[in-house]
């Protein structure tokens, strides 16, 4: 896909890519910093960020949901929630910057935003538990294996799964380059963040950290990927934003890629989506659960 100059072209390739980089609770006491804010939504003080999640669900290993850049809980898993918190506790939360979580002055990095999850869970007592992510909030879960190991029993990378910026199309990064505020405007995203963020007039602010989020991000090396023991699923879309090739190379560096029937299957799987790009691929919501709760619940 060739880049224009012209703005409709910048918007049609953008609106295909921004979302790139991007034992029950009830039963234990609450946290003093954690306060409550309408059904199931919180709020609690993470490492200088006032962070909002949401808490659905009971019993089982929690799962955690992290969503991509610009968007929020609901849009990203909303229709998932209801089924993947039927049988267990499910924290979804919203990032620096994003949703009902505000912004501060430091810049958004996934070294950052995954120590904050970390943080959080702390805070809940929660000492194992299940990842998942789209995009961004993919990027997080895979960081989280990297610097919180025992915090990480399996995870989910949806959309866009990668390691180091290689792995992406050049046109992404190009485009990425060129984009401003305006370029954005009047999209869903934009919209439900006027109608949800605390500080609608810091949306200039958040487009251009994901901006140097991704332009300046420089990957993980690839000791990083070997040395994770947590079960992953990585899962793109056949016209992602990533390259097959590099998906599959991420694959074998965390135990993928092996002849099943002769040595086992192996801890780490992977799912291409036919037909499917990067900002289709969260409203697979089927596709997505039939492949995620088996993953989730298998040995």
């Amino acid at each position: 896909m060739r880049i224009s100059s012209g703005i409709r072209a910048t918007r049609l390739f953008l609106a295909l890519v921004m979302l790139s980089f991007g034992g029950s609770l009830a039963a234990q006491q609450p946290v003093s910093r954690v306060t409550r804010r309408g059904p199931g939504g919180r709020y609690a003080m993470v490492n200088g960020l006032r962070m909002y999640y949401e808490v659905r669900g009971r019993g089982g290993i929690p799962l955690v949901l992290m969503h991509g850049a610009f968007s929020n809980i609901a849009t990203d898993f909303g229709k998932m929630i209801p089924t993947l918190a039927k049988n267990r506790m499910v924290i979804a939360i919203e990032a620096q910057g994003h949703g009902h979580t505000p912004d501060t002055d430091s810049a958004l990095t996934y070294e950052s935003m995954a120590d904050r999850v970390a943080e959080l869970l702390r805070q809940l007592r929660i000492t194992r538990a299940d990842f998942m992510g789209y995009s961004m909030g993919g990027g997080t879960a895979m960081y989280l294996a990297v610097r919180h190991p025992t915090l990480v029993r399996k995870f989910v990378y949806i959309g866009g799964a990668s390691y180091n910026p290689d792995g992406f199309y050049p046109q992404l990064m190009e485009g990425e380059a060129k984009m401003t505020a305006k370029d954005l405007a009047g999209t869903p995203w934009q919209k439900a963040y006027a109608r949800i963020a605390p500080n609608p007039q810091d949306w200039p602010k958040l487009v251009e950290k994901i901006k140097q989020l991704d332009l300046n991000w420089k990957g993980l090396p690839d000791a990083d990927l070997r040395a994770i023991k947590s079960p992953a699923l990585l899962v793109v879309g056949d016209a992602d934003v990533v390259k097959p090739e590099h998906v599959v190379q991420m694959l074998r560096l965390l135990g993928g890629g092996v002849p099943g029937d002769i040595v086992g299957l192996p801890r780490s799987q992977l799912a291409i989506l036919p037909g499917t790009t990067h900002v289709t691929i969260i409203t697979r919501t089927d596709w997505l659960l039939s492949m995620v709760t088996p993953f989730f619940t298998s040995r």
